[in-house]
């Protein structure tokens, strides 16, 4: 996914901060699973955030890992927290608009 003009970036960031986590990483980490659910709350969603209760120690290199995986942008990351986002590729079912 291409990068994000700043006042989009500034939007989907003041959206998360209102956000509570929707996904959270556990023991089991980025499974298949895990991804499958990932790419079904950005289809549903398209801004998701996401919480590390493990693996905190790599999160940075697992949260490039989930925005890849998900073909989604990593917005922002505070803490053990990233947040993605993946427009929707229908006009018409899109949440966010610009």
């Amino acid at each position: 996914m291409d990068k994000l003009p700043n006042p989009h970036l500034n939007k989907l960031k003041a959206m998360a901060q209102l956000m509570e986590p929707l996904l959270k990483v556990g023991k089991a980490g980025l499974s298949e699973a895990f991804v499958g659910v990932a790419n079904e709350a950005l289809e549903r969603h398209e801004l998701v955030k996401v919480r590390f209760d493990e693996f905190k120690d790599q999160k940075k290199e697992l949260s490039k890992q989930l925005a890849e995986s998900t073909r989604s942008l990593q917005i922002m990351a505070v803490g053990h927290v990233i947040v993605l986002y993946r427009e929707q590729p229908d006009a018409a079912k899109r949440k966010i608009k610009f």
